[in-house]
């Protein structure tokens, strides 16, 4: 693949979104903490705050990252940017206004997953740096990859009937981000492209299982 870019223009970005911005990332960072408590909390589970806080880490990667810091490397920046944009509306729209993301009760494989997921998406900056890489020169919090990983990660705690234009997105862009994790060397994004394979064979069985000749048989054994 070839790309309008090199390694050290990448991580140039990155130092420099890191510089300018450190003080919102880290606020997104406590916002989004304080979000997922409540989201264990709060009762009932259909909290809408949760859904605002990935529609503002679709914004903010889509203007304060894609934007701002990376169309100056890379003319693509600007389709992402509105893609992202795009991503947040439709957050906001199913999660704040319509009230369709609704959270899945109970223990269970996609629970468990959903959970990783989140959690290691909140320990994104921690693990980029367990790599050897020295700030600010390394992918922090409200960057690209963090963001997808925490949003695939609600996705799978959402119930079935998630609207699937929401997960579209995100799963495009787990596959383009993902490559990061082997064009720069950015292991922590290994688990970007592993979290977009989960949703994809999510939706697949969600819509297999939603078939009518399956529901068909399973009504008459």
């Amino acid at each position: 693949m070839t790309l309008p870019f090199t390694s050290d223009e990448f991580f140039d970005v990155l130092a420099a979104y890191n510089q300018r911005l450190w003080p919102y990332a880290l606020g997104l960072w406590l916002v989004t903490l304080c979000a997922v408590i409540a989201m264990i909390r709060v009762k009932p589970r259909r909290p809408w705050w949760m859904p605002a806080v990935l529609a503002l880490h679709w914004a903010w990667s889509g203007l304060a990252y894609h934007a701002a810091f990376f169309s100056t490397i890379n003319p693509a920046a600007w389709l992402f940017a509105g893609l992202f944009l795009v991503e947040a509306g439709l957050l906001f729209w199913y999660g704040v206004v319509r009230r369709r993301l609704r959270l899945s009760g109970g223990l269970s494989v996609r629970g468990v997953l959903s959970w990783a997921l989140i959690v290691y998406a909140l320990l994104y900056p921690a693990i980029a740096r367990g790599e050897g890489r020295v700030f600010p020169r390394l992918p922090t919090f409200g960057v690209p990859c963090p963001t997808t990983i925490l949003t695939i990660g609600f996705l799978l705690a959402a119930d079935r009937t998630l609207p699937r234009s929401v997960a579209v997105i995100p799963m495009m862009w787990a596959f383009v981000g993902g490559s990061a994790a082997f064009l720069f060397g950015v292991h922590a994004d290994l688990m970007l492209a592993a979290a977009g394979i989960v949703l994809a064979v999510d939706i697949l069985a969600s819509m297999h299982a939603k078939s009518p000749i399956l529901q068909a048989r399973n009504a008459n054994p």
